[in-house]
């Protein structure tokens, strides 16, 4: 009899298992979609930019990837996967990859490159995109790659349709931060289809008639006379101001012209250096991350905690109302916060001490500026490091610079969070001997280890 009740059990167990597995199966059928991303930086989950993108998407785009043995099988994978969540995401893309060897005739369509090439068209439109370029030097290991497909695909996808860049011009000749140190944040603006040039007004005598907006990074020496009734008469008009200020010891009194490009807008410069004592994690009380407003520029950084970090900020203020251009706070200090005004022992010696002369915190360090049809205008920042190349990568630097261009330019799909580059990733070199030996240990030695332990296991019990 207890017999006969433990094999009906036994079956019953079975016939219970073999259910939940095929409901299970049913489920994960249905649900083939459902994604649970748990790696530490959310690798395999698309940025808020390329799902608006998708989502925007209202006509069939074709993604050929084109390979050649010449490929590396790592990069072909990054790829493939990659476009694969895109076409999980939309119904509009269609993904299609081809040998170019064993199909010359698609091959021939196409300027490839043999290591491996991803072509976005639509209609008449097409945009090609080699492998390496997808793939960056990795600053931690220099025999490793960080991965920086999405955001090359996404701005492929942008752009599809674009057919005329929009021209921004970035001020020289006054100690500014030169663009060959801000080449990622000028990669950026040029992926998101801008045209980057510097603009010498000594040498040029005017503003280009198709600049749309003026960048004026870093300035430490002042502008000219001259030079300020060229930048008024451009602002006056339908151009734009993208203002980030430097540092000198000497501002209250060297910095005449700027002040007053400022102060056309309300905005006044208090001629003092931010310095927050209680933010020790960054190991300077220089450097700053500033309180987001909840403007449409900083909304999405706030949403993701992703911090803005600047340094060597100079504190500003609004002393008057400017009823025809209304400027609005976006970046603020904590009220632990003080302005040094003491700039010139601040820059011999490095170290402040807070006194009465200083500016008592909470302290403004960036406005966004509008006319009277609430158009952007301006936006004016107190400091400029966080745009160089050492500083931009930090938390949500190069976010927060590419969306105060965005929005500066009207170009409410630049105002998101961008993809993040991939891990750095490197390839392990092993000997053929070693790969042997890796290969007889998972695929042989381990299973039969497990197999040998699980039969002995099973014997025991039987015999006992």
């Amino acid at each position: 009899m207890n017999k006969w009740i433990r094999g009906t059990n036994a079956t019953v167990l079975s016939l219970a298992v073999i259910g939940i597995f095929i409901v299970l199966t049913i489920f994960l059928n249905s649900a083939k979609n459902l994604q649970v991303d748990l790696t530490e930086n959310r690798k395999f989950t698309l940025s808020d930019q390329t799902k608006q993108t998708l989502d925007g998407l209202d006509k069939d785009i074709k993604i050929i990837s084109l390979t050649t043995t010449d490929t590396n099988p790592y990069m072909k994978r990054e790829v493939v996967e990659l476009v694969q969540e895109y076409k999980k995401r939309s119904g509009k893309i269609i993904f299609e990859e081809y040998d170019a060897v064993q199909n010359p005739a698609v091959a021939r369509q196409y300027d490839i490159s043999p290591a491996g090439t991803l072509v976005v068209e639509a209609g008449a439109q097409k945009k090609t995109m080699d492998f390496y370029d997808m793939f960056l030097p990795s600053q931690a290991n220099p025999n490793g790659y960080s991965f920086a497909g999405e955001e090359k695909l996404t701005q492929a996808l942008v752009n599809l349709d674009v057919k005329e860049k929009r021209k921004l011009y970035f001020l020289t000749g006054h100690n500014e931060i030169p663009l060959a140190e801000m080449s990622l944040w000028r990669s950026g603006l040029e992926e998101a289809n801008y045209e980057v040039q510097e603009l010498n007004l000594l040498r040029e005598g005017k503003i280009p008639e198709d600049a749309e907006m003026l960048a004026v990074i870093g300035p430490e020496s002042d502008l000219s006379d001259q030079e300020a009734e060229l930048v008024k008469a451009f602002l006056s008009g339908k151009g734009k101001l993208y203002l980030a200020l430097g540092f000198n010891p000497d501002m209250a009194t060297a910095w005449k012209n700027i002040d007053a490009l400022m102060s056309a807008y309300g905005i006044k410069d208090q001629h003092a250096v931010a310095i927050e004592p209680k933010q020790s994690a960054l190991n300077s009380p220089l450097s700053i991350v500033p309180e987001y407003s909840g403007h449409e520029i900083t909304r999405k950084l706030q949403e993701y905690n992703l911090l803005t970090v600047m340094t060597l900020a100079v504190t500003l203020n609004t002393d008057q109302a400017n009823a025809d251009y209304p400027a609005t706070p976006i970046l603020r200090t904590t009220e632990a916060a003080y302005g040094e005004t003491d700039l010139k022992t601040l820059s011999a010696q490095g170290a402040s001490k807070k006194d009465a002369a200083d500016v008592a915190g909470p302290l403004n360090l960036g406005y966004v500026v509008e006319d009277k049809e609430s158009k952007p205008k301006a936006v004016v920042l107190g400091g400029s490091t966080f745009l160089v190349d050492q500083f931009i990568q930090m938390q949500g630097n190069r976010d927060f610079a590419l969306n105060s261009i965005g929005w500066l330019q009207e170009q409410a799909d630049q105002v998101t969070i961008r993809p993040r580059e991939g891990d750095n990733l490197s390839t392990a070199m092993v000997t053929n001997e070693q790969a042997n030996w890796i290969f007889l240990g998972t695929v042989i030695f381990f299973p039969l280890l497990f197999l040998l332990t699980g039969g002995a296991i099973w014997w025991r019990r039987r015999k006992g």
